[in-house]
């Protein structure tokens, strides 16, 4: 599989060509010029490409080779990602446009007056995303790990409450039908970033999936990684990242900002930036977040508790439920001004 580029004669009708990749079970992008589609890009197999480069109106097929075809960069425009937010009352958020989202709520589930505080008060900001950790993988063995199948209810039931969609995480093949019945998208984690046989499990449901950076991984890591997850089956993937390995022990990570306009010439797939992850220390989370906004990052992902002095996990990284209006007025404003040439230079 190729990212292939049908340059088209004038003669050519490119609806009907178009029609033609589909059936070659390619996703055509046209490219325009003043006015007429003058080539036209898509993703196929060789015997595909040599079949369409005989029809008549094709001038000549160029091949770009990418590691990562399916989920390679194919022309100008975001590839969105929708989010069913489940409940009675069904409704779609998009990820991917010109309003970047945010994704908050707690660490860990730890209770259910825990996670509606945090619920409240993101809906009370026009949030549309709870996360919240039910299965937990820590470093030491004695650290909390999450209530499990009892934080996955809780979620869903606050959720709905508050007509918001569920992100978390899952980290067993074995729980993944499980997560889900109960969640709206499914995350990857940063240590089971390259654990294929869970990437497999994830991309069989048909969710949308939030694969998280490892510490260590390069962005061609990265993006291999979610290369196998769309080889796989999954149609609508979201990049997080949530900060590299440093040598300096001021921050809990060093988050790559670069990263984000990097990935936007590589892949249409939305990028999201986790600053609280990526810093570890509270004071520096609205700024970081400010900066992912600027970059052209499509949303960030922040943690937050009533009382983050008493949390099980990530307390000192969580924000005040207090600081989520600025958060939110900050990415709103900064959206605002950047956005728009942001999108304009990408191209």
């Amino acid at each position: 599989m190729r990212s292939r580029t049908f340059l088209l004669d004038a003669s050519l009708d490119p609806r009907a060509f178009a029609a033609e990749v589909v059936r070659a079970g390619g996703d055509p992008k046209p490219l325009e010029e003043h006015g007429r589609v003058v080539a036209m890009t898509a993703v196929l197999d060789d015997e595909s490409t040599a079949r369409l480069e005989r029809a008549p109106g094709v001038a000549r097929v160029l091949s770009a080779p990418t590691p990562w075809p399916k989920i390679a960069r194919r022309g100008p425009g975001a590839r969105l990602v929708e989010i069913t937010v489940g409940g009675a009352q069904k409704d779609r958020i998009v990820v991917g446009d010109d309003r970047p989202v945010i994704i908050a709520g707690p660490c860990a589930v730890e209770s259910l007056e825990q996670l509606e505080a945090c619920a409240k008060a993101i809906a009370g900001c026009g949030g549309r995303l709870l996360r919240g950790g039910a299965y937990k993988p820590r470093t030491s063995p004695y650290s909390f790990a999450g209530h499990g199948l009892t934080a996955l209810r809780l979620l869903r039931q606050v959720a709905d409450r508050h007509r918001m969609g569920v992100v978390t995480e899952v980290l067993d093949p074995r729980d993944v039908e499980a997560v889900a019945l109960h969640a709206d998208v499914l995350q990857i984690g940063a240590r089971t970033m390259s654990d294929f046989a869970l990437l497999r499990a994830v991309a069989s449901v048909d969710k949308p999936v939030l694969l998280k950076r490892s510490p260590s991984a390069t962005l061609d890591d990265w993006l291999h990684a979610a290369e196998h997850l769309a080889n796989a089956g999954a149609r609508q993937i979201l990049l997080w990242e949530r900060g590299v390995r440093g040598f300096d022990d001021a921050a809990r990570n060093l988050v790559d900002i670069a990263a984000v306009p990097l990935l936007r010439m590589r892949t249409d797939l939305p990028v999201l930036v986790d600053p609280s992850h990526g810093v570890g220390v509270r004071r520096a989370v609205l700024p970081m977040a400010a900066a992912a906004i600027a970059a052209g990052a499509d949303g960030v992902m922040v943690e937050c508790h009533p009382d983050p002095g008493v949390s099980r996990s990530d307390g000192p990284q969580a924000l005040l439920l207090s600081s989520l209006p600025r958060l939110f007025a900050q990415v709103e404003a900064i959206a605002q001004a950047v956005r728009p040439g942001l999108d304009a230079a990408a191209e």
